[in-house]
């Protein structure tokens, strides 16, 4: 019967259209396939990096040895091993060992021919990424119907916490060009806290949030308590289950990009830019007149340099 990593291994071969079985693939293909299946934290996938990219010699090192060269505790290291299906370093070591033999005998696909496409892959991986969500779009009437109730809600408010602060403060952004009162909330606890509730009480019904891993705690209480305040709840994140998602009225599901040590988010902007899309066609006579009046305020204050 095959490992969890073999099936993983030969999953991603069938996903991109190899038929070579796992243990003829390229080596860093090897480490990749091991490494795709969890959600590893930075600290973790710095490990998963340095495993790749020197695997000939990073396989026959000891715990200590590794934890030194990529600049993380033992802990982490025996972390590491298990959130990618082993029961510990020893045996971690061994699944590696096994494909950098092969790297050392120099047969074709080695790693040293591979490591070069480390940033490549994280290409592929954002366009499957995009392709998945333009099957979504395939029907938009959910993204129509969700920025038709973000346009109507006065005030609109914008929450993303810790690393969804950037999509956040993205989408807020654009939509004050559109909206007459949006709102960002990018502190957690209270002040997250107060700002949904004075959002409710002005009269707003829709909140925007962002989740990203790693999700955080304070998201899935801010989103609580909106729900428990009256606000209707739109979710962008990366997972169509769990507990944020769970507690949305709306979750938009777009993977993100995790090959390199910290996510990207090709599909997340995108899915913003739809949603924006769909607020714009909401009402475009409120659009336009605020897309004039600000193009002239831009001009007025020289916002922008001649193009």
């Amino acid at each position: 019967m095959p490992s969890p990593q073999q099936v993983r291994a030969q999953a991603s071969t069938i996903t991109s259209g190899k038929t070579a079985p796992p243990d003829q693939a390229a080596p860093a293909s090897q480490l990749r396939a091991l490494f795709d299946g969890p959600h590893l934290s930075p600290g973790q996938r710095r490990i998963a990096q340095y495993l790749i990219e020197n695997i000939a010699e990073a396989a026959f090192l000891s715990i200590t040895e590794l934890a030194d060269r990529v600049g993380v505790s033992q802990p982490s290291v025996t972390r590491f091993a298990a959130a990618v299906g082993f029961s510990g370093y020893p045996a971690l070591r061994e699944r590696l060992q096994s494909i950098a033999l092969r790297t050392l005998a120099g047969g074709p696909g080695t790693a040293q021919e591979d490591r070069g496409n480390e940033l490549q892959a994280a290409v592929d991986a954002e366009i499957e990424n995009l392709e998945n969500l333009r099957r979504d779009f395939a029907d938009p009437e959910r993204v129509i119907d969700t920025g038709r109730k973000l346009s109507q809600s006065t005030p609109l408010t914008v929450l993303g916490l810790r690393i969804s602060v950037s999509l956040a403060e993205y989408f807020a952004y654009a939509a004050r060009r559109i909206h007459p009162d949006v709102r960002l909330v990018t502190r957690g606890g209270s002040v997250a806290y107060d700002a949904l509730l004075q959002s409710r009480e002005a009269g707003g019904t829709w909140v925007l949030a962002f989740s990203m891993p790693r999700h955080a705690h304070e998201t899935l209480a801010a989103v609580r308590v909106a729900r428990s305040a009256g606000l209707k709840v739109a979710l962008i994140t990366d997972l169509a289950l769990g507990p944020v998602a769970e507690e949305a009225d709306v979750t938009f599901a777009t993977g993100t990009g995790s090959r390199l040590v910290f996510d990207s988010y090709a599909a997340p902007v995108v899915m913003c830019a739809a949603l924006l899309q769909a607020m714009t066609d909401a009402d475009p006579e409120r659009t336009q007149a605020r897309l004039e009046e600000y193009e002239q305020v831009a001009d007025q204050h020289q916002f922008f340099l001649p193009e």
